[in-house]
């Protein structure tokens, strides 16, 4: 198990991966993030029956991948930045106390930009799926 914290800048409240399973540097990843039922997001979206906003599950999934690319050595001291999301698809709702599994692909990978492809799922159904654009920005 990898500590997302010793490869990516985010802290709480906005680490959003909550430990990384699988690592290949600049190649893929995969994590999970496990659903704070605290999480203030959730008193307000929507009260009474909380559910996490996609974003979130949409911003994992990049957290994830910048993981992937920061653990390459090419790319120590840059800061992989959104670029632009492609295809973004929700399918299954998720909830406080879920286990959101994470799971991230580079298809592209040069030294000023990339591209990936990832989903999150919860109890093997698809939550959320998406393809992400990125810029390497000086870190």
């Amino acid at each position: 198990m990898i500590d997302p914290g010793t490869l990516i800048p985010h802290r709480p409240p906005f680490l959003l991966v909550s430990g990384i399973e699988t690592l290949s540097p600049g190649a893929a990843a995969t994590g999970y993030l496990d659903v704070d039922p605290e999480l203030d997001i959730l008193k307000g979206h929507f009260p009474g029956n909380p559910i996490l906003p996609g974003v979130y599950l949409l911003e994992a999934i990049a957290q994830l991948g910048a993981a992937t690319v920061l653990a390459d050595e090419r790319y120590k001291g840059t800061l992989p930045l959104f670029g632009g999301v492609d295809r973004a698809r929700f399918r299954h709702q998720v909830r406080p106390g879920d286990r959101v599994d994470l799971e991230i692909s580079m298809t592209t990978l040069s030294a000023r930009a990339g591209k990936g492809s990832g989903h999150a799922a919860v109890s093997g159904k698809v939550a959320a799926e998406v393809d992400l654009f990125f810029v390497i920005a000086k870190g």
